[in-house]
């Protein structure tokens, strides 16, 4: 059976990939740097292994507590507030692990998780008549505070001489612990709390983008177990759902599940303060439309949980739970929220 490691396996992607690995029957290693978050990954049949990519005395620990070969290495953290340490420390990591496997006859694939807003803002709003996704040739135009990682990605290609380097672009992911897409179910209930319509300062045609955590999960393993490896080895493939999304369906969606009765209210962005804005950055203020037409031709993946708008009550569900019982991402999530709104000025 093949072996995988994923490095931060108790986060929100990173646990969704891990679980996906179980799924397709790998024998499915999890880096996570806590002996609680070893608990939860063993419950999931996900191997856990204890340390940290920082601590880069501690990476032949981490290789010895692996087994001999290594088929696939997924990486899926990343520091924004001091990334590039991170990176090279994550580099170093996957070269060790990489080297001692192919000695022992084994090639790694190893993937590198960046992000669709690499590309930037759209912009993108639907029945405009040169609407187009970006995609994998698309340039590139990301925020300052992702622009590390966006140039670190492309770098990471120069590794080639001990894995086989693949680099993913996923759009924001929803489902579970809800990650970003938790901001819609904060506003909406903050409507409720005050009786107020739902207040939304961009268009009602901005677009967004987004695919349920499980399948960006099964993405990554498409890419992995592809039996050509020539055919993703040195690419890059975006990992977004069949079709996007508009603010205003998931508006209309929100007012009826939660019963908001004054309605939605578009607003000129200018009108909120900060305090008064119940939206995090980059949720519905960052109109972009990614296609994956790429990843579905080369590899057969598709996307086949719902969309948002289709199973909203669902979701709701699922991120109520996981708040009601403290689930370490949304703490996580708030945190980089914070630190967005920190670092964009708002």
């Amino acid at each position: 059976m093949p072996n995988v490691l994923v490095t931060g396996a108790n986060g929100y992607i990173g646990n969704a990939v891990a679980r996906a690995f179980v799924r397709a029957g790998w024998i499915t290693y999890g880096l996570v740097r806590s002996k609680t978050a070893a608990t939860s990954l063993a419950m999931e049949e996900i191997l856990p292994i204890i340390g940290s990519i920082d601590d880069t005395p501690s990476h032949e620990t981490i290789r010895n507590a692996l087994p001999p070969t290594l088929d696939a290495i997924i990486s899926t953290t990343e520091n924004i507030s001091d990334y590039i340490p991170h990176y090279n420390n994550t580099v170093q990591l996957l070269r060790t692990l990489s080297t001692a496997s192919t000695a022992n006859g084994v090639r790694p694939v190893v993937i590198f998780s960046s992000g669709c807003k690499d590309y930037g803002i759209g912009p993108h709003y639907d029945g405009d008549a040169a609407l187009a996704p970006h995609t994998e040739e698309s340039p590139l135009n990301p925020p300052p505070i992702l622009a590390d990682r966006t140039h670190s990605s492309l770098k990471f290609f120069e590794h080639k001489d001990v894995f086989s380097p693949i680099v993913v672009r996923p759009t924001n992911v929803y489902g579970r612990s809800a990650s970003y897409y938790r901001g819609f179910f904060e506003a909406a209930a903050q409507s409720i709390n005050t009786q107020l319509p739902l207040l939304i300062p961009v268009l009602p045609s901005s677009i967004c983008h987004a695919l349920h955590v499980d399948d960006c999960g099964d993405a990554y393993v498409a890419i992995a177990g592809h039996p050509r490896r020539e055919e993703v080895e040195g690419e890059i493939f975006n990992i977004s759902s069949r079709r996007y999304e508009t603010v205003d369906e998931i508006a209309t969606k929100l007012v009826a599940e939660y019963g908001i009765t004054a309605g939605v209210k578009y607003i000129d962005p200018g009108s909120l303060t900060p305090d008064e804005n119940p939206w995090p950055p980059a949720l519905i203020d960052f109109p972009q439309w990614t296609g994956s037409a790429k990843l579905r031709a080369v590899t057969g993946w598709h996307d086949v949980r719902p969309l948002f708008t289709e199973a909203i009550h669902t979701y709701r569900l699922a991120y109520e739970a996981a708040a009601t019982a403290s689930h370490e991402n949304i703490e996580r999530m708030k945190e980089r929220v914070e630190l967005f709104k920190s670092r964009m000025g708002q």
